[in-house]
């Protein structure tokens, strides 16, 4: 599955984990759901709400994050597509802490932050099995192209 998302949202995720270095940012990424790819047309960013002393590698979204998130999503006739975060000081590849957390069918857009500077995101998928991540293509398209796209 391709995961398509514009210059300016991936530039508001970058911007996300800058200000949250040298902890892990998080949030949800909300969008449309098409049979051959997903697109991002929006994010929402929330406070890690990990204990402090686990946030330099841990996120957590509440359930109210994600209730917040799927009540947005409805109001706005999207989709919650998945989730977004950062890895401080480390590569942007699936932990084994993000498999055993993550669940099948969302997205998770992981962007490597390195001296509070965002340097690269990729997006993965986690298998139905659940025993590995799948990485998808990310492409970022031009807003307007992103829009007209939305009918296909």
């Amino acid at each position: 599955m391709t995961v398509r998302i514009s210059p300016d949202i991936l530039s508001q995720i970058h911007a996300h984990g800058q200000a949250s270095y040298p902890e892990e940012g998080a949030g949800l990424l909300l969008g449309s759901l098409g049979a051959q790819e997903k697109r991002v047309t929006m994010i929402m960013a929330f406070e890690n709400s990990r204990e402090q002393t686990a946030r330099h590698n841990r996120y957590l979204l509440t359930a109210e994050d994600y209730l917040q998130g799927e009540l947005q999503a409805a109001r706005l006739g999207l989709d919650v597509l998945g989730v977004f975060h950062s890895h401080p000081d480390h590569p942007n590849s699936p932990s084994e802490f993000d498999r055993e957390w993550a669940l099948p069918f969302l997205s998770y857009i992981i962007t490597s932050v390195y001296s509070g500077q965002a340097v690269e995101s990729r997006c993965w998928l986690l298998s139905e099995e659940r025993t590995q991540f799948i990485e998808e293509e990310l492409v970022i398209t031009p807003e307007q192209a992103l829009i007209a796209n939305l009918d296909r």
